[in-house]
């Protein structure tokens, strides 16, 4: 995941991309970083297997992505019942976006609180090649 950009302070916007990454904005920001300035941070997943893309917009796993946002719920139980499904099966979408990039865990006590940085995931799902090559570097 590269953090290079432009969103504002007050949406981070997590930008999932299919196999090919905003090279232009990456080399924008690593520009204004080399003059010394600080660019507004930006989030991006690349993906070049439409299995994971899947994964991501499955509704189940927008769902706990959205719940985790909005609720902030204090470990995977919490989050198991706020969407109203069993543990074990929240565990295993939790670690499966986890493995992805998309949440990370934060050990609190005895629980594991999952956690997103982003308010908002725009996908940008090209159904034709540009002129360019694809980006072949991993998600």
């Amino acid at each position: 995941m590269a953090t290079t950009g432009n969103n504002t302070a007050s949406e981070r916007v997590l930008h999932i991309r299919f196999k090919r990454s905003d090279t232009e904005q990456i080399t924008e920001t690593l520009q204004a970083i080399d003059a010394g300035e600080a660019p507004e941070p930006y989030f991006e997943c690349t993906f070049h297997d439409s299995d994971q893309l899947h994964q991501v917009t499955r509704p189940k796993n927008l769902e706990l992505l959205r719940t985790i946002a909005r609720e902030e719920p204090s470990g995977i139980r919490e989050t198991a019942r706020l969407v109203d499904r069993d543990v074990r099966q929240v565990h295993r979408n939790l670690r499966e976006l986890e493995a992805l990039g998309l949440l990370e865990f934060e050990t609190v006590g005895q629980s594991k609180r999952p956690t997103v940085w982003y308010d908002t995931i725009a996908v940008d799902l090209p159904l034709l090649e540009s002129d360019g090559e694809y980006d072949t570097a991993d998600a």
